[in-house]
C-alpha cells in the first residue's frame, strides 16, 4: 500500500481514538484521568506484545547501541513525553475555546513546525526544502480546517492566549512525530518506538495527575463498565504511533501532516454518520474543508514526493 495511503489511514485512526477518548471523558467527567486510560491501555498492550516479540527486543537492543556511538541524542527518546503535553494542553483549552478553534490552532502549529522539521532533516529521513508549493500547501490545509469547522467557532467568547496554546501544542505533535521518525530510523521497528512513546507519554500523565491530586485540583472516579469501545483509545494509539514512526521518516513531516489531516476530516465525517455525537450535525462547510485538504495535498505535489530508505544503523 501506498504511503500516502496509509498517512491518510492514520488520520482516521485519530479520528477513531478522538471519538472513544472523548466519550470516555464525558461518561467520567475527568478528562486527564480519561487520557491516562488510553494512554495506561496502549502501554500494558505494547508490553504484552514486547514479551513475545524478539523484534521489539532487537529494537531496543538497536536504539542502545546508537545511543552508546553517539548516533542519537539519548533525551530524544522522551518523545512519547510530548504526546503526553499535547494532552495536558488539550485538556487545559478546550474548555476555554471548544474543540473547533483548538483544532485550527493545533494543525495550523502543526503544519509551521512541519515545514521546520523537514528542513532541518529532524526525521532522520533527510533534508527536506521549504518551496513555495509546500507553504502554499499548508496554508491551504489550515484555511481548509478553519471553513470545516468555520459553522461552529463562537468568537464572542475567544481567548487570544487558549488559542497561541493551541498553537502550541500543534507544534509539539509535529516534533513529536519527527523524533518518532528519527527513533524508528535507529531501532528498525516501529513498535519499538511504540513501547518508549507509552512508557514517556503514561509517566508525564501520572505525574500530572498526582500533582493534581496533591493540589486537590483534580480526583480519580470510577471507570464505566461499557460500552466496550470506549477503551479502544490505547489500542489505536499502539497502531497509529508505528504507523507515524515509519511513515514520516520516508515522506517528511509536511506530507504526513496534509494527508493525515485529510484522513482525520473523513474519518470524522464517517464517524459523525454512523455514530454522532450530541449536538454533532453534517454541514457543506465540513464537505468543503476536505474538499479544499486534497486541494492542498495537491498543491504540494506530495504525490510525487521522493520516498529515501533510512540507512540501517547496526
Amino acid at each position: 500500500m501506498r504511503l500516502d495511503l496509509l498517512a491518510a489511514l492514520s488520520g482516521v485512526l485519530i479520528a477513531l481514538q478522538a471519538r472513544a477518548n472523548g466519550e470516555l471523558s464525558a461518561r467520567i467527567n475527568n478528562s486527564m484521568e480519561a487520557a491516562l486510560v488510553s494512554f495506561g491501555s496502549g502501554l500494558v498492550i505494547i508490553v504484552v506484545i514486547a514479551i513475545f516479540n524478539s523484534s521489539i527486543k532487537e529494537g531496543i537492543s538497536n536504539l542502545r547501541a546508537a545511543v552508546a556511538r553517539g548516533d542519537i541524542a539519548r533525551w530524544k527518546l522522551f518523545a512519547g513525553a510530548l504526546g503526553g503535553s499535547f494532552v495536558a494542553i488539550q485538556t487545559q483549552i478546550v474548555p476555554l475555546i471548544g474543540v473547533a478553534i483548538f483544532s485550527v490552532a493545533s494543525i495550523a502549529g502543526q503544519t509551521a513546525m512541519s515545514l521546520v522539521v523537514d528542513r532541518i532533516g529532524l526525521t532522520g529521513g533527510g533534508k527536506k526544502a521549504i518551496t513555495g508549493r509546500r507553504i502554499s500547501a499548508a496554508m491551504l490545509t489550515v484555511v481548509a480546517v478553519l471553513v470545516s469547522v468555520l459553522d461552529r467557532i463562537d468568537a464572542k467568547n475567544l481567548s487570544m492566549l487558549a488559542v497561541v496554546a493551541g498553537c502550541v501544542a500543534g507544534v509539539v505533535v509535529g516534533v513529536q512525530r519527527a523524533l518518532n521518525g528519527e527513533i524508528n530510523e535507529y531501532s528498525q521497528q516501529s513498535y519499538t518506538t511504540s513501547l518508549l512513546n507509552f512508557i514517556t507519554g503514561t509517566s508525564l500523565l501520572i505525574l500530572v495527575i498526582l500533582i493534581g491530586v496533591a493540589t486537590h485540583r483534580s480526583n480519580f472516579v470510577a471507570l464505566p463498565a461499557g460500552p466496550w469501545w470506549i477503551y479502544t483509545g490505547g489500542v489505536i494509539g499502539v497502531i497509529y504511533i508505528a504507523f507515524t514512526s515509519t511513515i514520516v521518516q520516508h515522506v517528511g513531516v509536511l506530507t504526513f501532516t496534509l494527508f493525515s489531516v485529510g484522513g482525520q476530516l473523513v474519518g470524522s465525517l464517517v464517524i459523525d454518520l454512523v455514530s454522532p455525537t450530541d449536538g454533532v450535525h453534517i454541514s457543506t462547510y465540513l464537505i468543503t474543508g476536505i474538499v479544499m485538504t486534497y486541494a492542498g495535498v495537491i498543491a504540494g505535489g506530495v504525490s510525487n514526493s521522493r520516498v529515501r530508505k533510512p540507512v540501517r544503523h547496526k
